[in-house]
């Protein structure tokens, strides 16, 4: 059963009043410390910051949401002309609920609900955690490591690279200037801890996961090409400096590294359970929006082992914004034998304008190369040429205005298209394009 907006929006208000039922005495809505805000204010945060400047006076709860309706007109086509039929409409509108809890002095709770999605049209849970930046210990010692540290322990979101801060995440898309995320879309959620050390615009962070999108205890079943029953750990780290040099000039860089080498079910490019914004483009005819909920992105199935970078670099002179993304992958599926490789690059500009900039336009250059799984070789005279490269390039433009703080109109016009595919991949000689606008509500 597909979930509307109103139903959506009718599970927001009933689990408002529930939570309300059950904090009215003991506990006192308000803002938490430390916390992204989920408004246009929370654009270009990373990493959630590092003041503690609300005094813990008892249990604080704050209830937040995302919604995001949109509009498709898109075209596509291939070489086969054998594509799902598409015509423009409103899309089935996401949401999101956000509860977060001051539970004790530098000690909050999150807990994030998919209210209604592509992908999954009941509602869920994302993700739990909670984030440490004071322990509940005594000591000088605990409060010098604490000044600059920050701990996450959890179901999260795993922090590698920083694209992912810069994402639409199903109903809530006011950090992303654009319609939809990147090609390869590097986001996950696992079970693990992260701790992050900050001070003087430098930091460092090293997490450590299940390496898995959900926890279970099974061993691995072995395949003809892989008797390996043993599940590994994901260990992923960062680094980079984030400074603001003058009042209206802004620099940060990160380097991030994620491995794996033996997963149960990795998800690094495929951890995403909500659904990409651009609705049935690139797929065959029969499909569902459910089934194929992941429309123009690329995933390369390394679920079994991968080793991946992330290099960002973010600059914010003034109204202009520059930031780029470089990230090389590789690794393969349990009933793979080679490694294969991906790499991705984009650059967004983006430049706000207008009362408290409340006005954006941008564009966005994103493209995409890989080596496909299980694609014969072809043997020539000279060498062993493969027929499994191929190459994805995006192009967007996209507007918008912030009407509040709180809400959200924003458009994209898109051209995206399919490389060097195989003649009997149905992406061979595939496009699509076309516009998406959104409007979007945050607090």
């Amino acid at each position: 059963m597909k979930r509307t907006f109103t139903s959506a929006f009718a599970s927001f208000f009933i689990a408002g009043c529930s939570i309300a039922s059950l904090t009215a005495q003991a506990q006192v809505f308000g803002p938490v410390s430390n916390l992204r805000p989920y408004d246009k204010s929370g654009i270009n945060v990373f990493e959630d910051p590092k003041q503690d400047s609300l005094e813990f006076e008892g249990i604080r709860v704050k209830l937040g949401a995302g919604f995001t309706q949109s509009f498709q007109a898109l075209k596509h086509s291939n070489n086969a002309g054998n594509l799902y039929k598409i015509t423009p409409g409103l899309n089935t509108a996401n949401a999101n609920l956000f509860l977060d809890v001051q539970l004790a002095d530098g000690i909050r709770l999150n807990l994030t609900s998919y209210l209604s999605s592509r992908h999954h049209n009941e509602t869920w849970v994302k993700g739990g955690y909670m984030q440490f930046d004071k322990l509940p210990f005594k000591g000088d010692i605990w409060e010098d490591i604490m000044r600059y540290t920050t701990i996450k322990v959890g179901h999260m979101e795993i922090n590698y690279g920083d694209q992912h801060f810069r994402r639409s995440d199903g109903g809530h898309t006011f950090y992303n200037p654009f319609a939809e995320n990147y090609i390869l879309d590097a986001f996950s959620t696992e079970i693990g801890g992260e701790v992050l050390v900050r001070k003087n615009g430098l930091f460092g962070m090293v997490g450590v996961s299940n390496g898995m999108i959900k926890g279970n205890i099974d061993e691995l079943a072995p395949t003809a090409v892989d008797d390996n029953t043993h599940k590994s750990p994901s260990f992923y780290v960062k680094a980079g400096i984030d400074k603001q040099v003058k009042p209206e000039f802004r620099v940060r860089a990160s380097a991030s590294y994620y491995t794996n080498n033996s997963s149960g079910g990795q998800t690094l490019y495929g951890g995403d359970r909500t659904g990409s914004n651009y609705f049935m483009v690139m797929e065959k005819p029969g499909g569902t929006y459910a089934g194929n909920a992941f429309s123009g992105r690329f995933n390369p199935g390394f679920s079994k082992k991968v080793d991946a970078v992330q290099v960002n670099g973010f600059i914010k002179a003034r109204g202009l914004e520059l930031f780029g993304t470089l990230e090389s992958a590789q690794g393969r599926s349990k009933n793979e034998t080679e490694i294969r490789d991906v790499s991705q690059y984009a650059i967004d500009a983006v430049y706000r304008f207008g009362s408290n900039e409340n006005l954006f336009v941008g564009a966005r250059y994103n493209t995409v190369s890989a080596t496909l799984a299980n694609v014969p070789a072809t043997l020539t005279t000279e060498a062993i040429v493969y027929n499994n490269d191929v190459k994805i390039n995006r192009m967007a433009f996209g507007a918008g205005w912030f009407m509040t703080k709180n809400i959200l109109l924003k458009g994209e016009y898109v051209n995206q298209e399919y490389k060097d595919f195989p003649a009997a991949d149905y992406r061979d000689g595939g496009r699509f394009k076309g516009f998406v606008v959104q409007a979007a509500v945050g607090f």
